[in-house]
């Protein structure tokens, strides 16, 4: 596959994927399960720290911080403080981020939809591995 100016083609005569370099940069920051978790949960509006680390199963405070940052670095997401004590910071997904959101659901479905077919493959896979003496 050849990017360049934002469209992929297949093939390249030089065998090079200079044009690849950003997108990987940007799919390895967006599409780490923590970020699509996130940007699934500010879906759903403008939440709180503590919202967000409760609805996502797993993720450590300093896990979440770190996404968060990165979303925000990457401009996906807003961070709010407001003058209160304690001080109140709310995370919202900015129109890059909400431009994100159908691309992540569709994801979350093709997963849902096919999820059988991929547990099947990988049992086939580990029996087959564990015949082989687990290579």
């Amino acid at each position: 596959m050849h990017v360049s100016g934002g469209h992929a083609s297949e093939g390249h005569a030089s065998g090079r994927h200079e044009g690849c370099t950003p997108v990987r940069e940007i799919l390895a920051k967006i599409g780490d399960k923590w970020s699509i978790l996130t940007i699934m949960m500010l879906s759903g509006g403008t939440r709180r720290f503590s919202e967000l680390q409760r609805g996502i199963e797993g993720i450590s405070q300093r896990m979440l911080t770190l996404t968060l940052r990165g979303l925000e670095r990457d401009g996906l997401v807003t961070r709010e403080v407001f003058p209160t004590i304690p001080p109140r910071v709310e995370y919202t997904l900015t129109p890059l981020g909400r431009s994100l959101q159908q691309p992540v659901i569709a994801l979350g479905q093709w997963v849902v939809a096919n999820l059988p077919e991929i547990d099947t493959a990988r049992r086939r896979f580990d029996a087959a591995a564990e015949d082989r003496g687990g290579n």
